[in-house]
């Protein structure tokens, strides 16, 4: 007789944001949740496009919601959900911005795997966004702490091949799979050593994404988002994210 598969425990009251939700039948939908202390949860939400259904004002992306679920399949049945209140939806470009950090977290973690410390990241991140911080450096705060996360990071105060300190006078550039490697020539895309060691004392620091935030502001050329973006698409198999594309294309046409 085959061994009977435990029970999962039903989930009450976890702090959780929505990622992404599409159609599943004429009344419900099928949720991509971020949670504190599961991760990322597909989830049904039975009868959630009814005019009379208690989720239909609540499963919005972008604001933190407390929810329950219950059930053994891969995809589990939402219970209940709140609204926790405080959180001010990003407008406009920072609306963009959110999506996309939402679009890194469906592409870059797996299902059932918890991090509640990058939730904790995710959570200022957007609430950075909707009071008005700089997008540029809110989001490189993120994708930094998100490639710190999911272990994809390597360290950024010595050099990928040799792991000696980085070199004071020299400018270095971040390679997926070899870390920071010197540059033989001033090339845009490269930042100087002493940035990639301040980054790294803030990744270390109490107030990670803070102090992230203050430093990249510094990367008005670009040549940190594009190391990161390099990175991403390396590690996540994405060729154009979406949401990124989407939001250098309305900021174009904004002139």
């Amino acid at each position: 007789m085959a061994p009977r598969t435990a029970k999962l425990p039903r989930i009450h009251e976890e702090a959780a944001f929505v990622l992404h939700r599409h159609d599943w039948s004429e009344s419900s939908l099928i949720l991509d949740v971020f949670s504190r202390q599961h991760g990322r949860v597909a989830l049904v939400a039975k009868g959630a496009k009814r005019p009379t259904s208690q989720f239909r004002a609540v499963l919005l992306p972008l604001q933190p919601l407390r929810l329950a679920w219950g059930g053994d399949a891969e995809v589990r049945t939402l219970k209940s959900a709140a609204w926790q209140g405080g959180q001010l939806m990003p407008q406009g470009d920072a609306l963009l911005a959110g999506y996309y950090l939402n679009e890194l977290l469906l592409k870059m973690l797996a299902r059932d795997d918890a991090h509640p410390l990058l939730f904790d990241h995710y959570a200022q991140a957007i609430g950075a966004l909707a009071h008005g911080a700089p997008q540029a450096a809110v989001l490189r705060a993120f994708e930094l702490l998100l490639l710190r996360e999911t272990g994809h990071l390597p360290a950024l105060d010595h050099d990928g091949a040799s792991l000696v300190p980085l070199q004071p006078a020299s400018g270095y550039r971040l390679q997926p799979e070899q870390g920071l490697l010197p540059t033989a020539h001033a090339r845009q895309a490269a930042c100087p050593a002493g940035f990639w060691g301040a980054l790294q004392q803030a990744l270390d620091g109490p107030e990670a994404f803070a102090a992230l935030c203050r430093l990249c502001q510094d990367d008005r050329a670009g040549a940190l988002r594009r190391q990161l973006r390099d990175l991403l698409h390396y590690h996540s198999g994405v060729r154009v994210f979406q949401t990124r594309q989407l939001l250098a294309d309305v900021q174009r046409l904004a002139g």
